[in-house]
C-alpha cells in the first residue's frame, strides 16, 4: 500500500514541476517580446526604479540607452523591468497642454 501512494506522490511532484517550469517559460517568452519590441521613445522602468525614455537600443551588444530628465544612461537589456503603456505618456503629455492652455487663458 505505501509504494503505491509513494508513486502518486512522485507523479504530482513531477507533474507539478513540469506546469511550474512551463509556467516560467511563458514568462520568460513574453518578457523578452516587450524587451525586442523596445524603441526610441518608449518609457522605461528600471529594476531600479529608475523611470526614463528609452533615447537609443542596441541590440547587438544588447544594450539601450535611457534619458533621464536629460542625462544619458547606459543599460543592459536585461535591467528594464517594465515597459510603460504609450497611454500613460499621452496622458501626461495631454494634462501638461490642458494646464499651459488654462494658463494662457488666465494670462488674457
Amino acid at each position: 500500500m505505501q509504494g503505491g501512494s509513494l508513486l502518486i506522490m512522485l507523479v504530482l511532484m513531477v507533474g507539478l514541476m513540469y506546469f511550474m517550469s512551463r509556467s516560467q517559460k511563458k514568462q520568460y517568452q513574453k518578457r523578452m517580446e516587450s524587451l525586442n519590441k523596445l524603441q526610441k521613445g518608449n518609457e522605461v522602468i528600471t529594476i531600479g526604479g529608475l523611470y526614463g525614455t528609452i533615447d537609443e537600443v542596441d541590440t547587438e551588444r544588447k544594450t539601450v540607452v535611457l534619458d533621464v530628465d536629460g542625462v544619458y544612461l547606459t543599460f543592459e537589456l536585461g535591467a528594464i523591468k517594465t515597459v510603460l503603456p504609450v497611454s500613460e505618456g499621452i496622458s501626461a503629455t495631454a494634462t501638461e497642454g490642458a494646464s499651459s492652455d488654462a494658463d494662457s487663458a488666465i494670462e488674457e
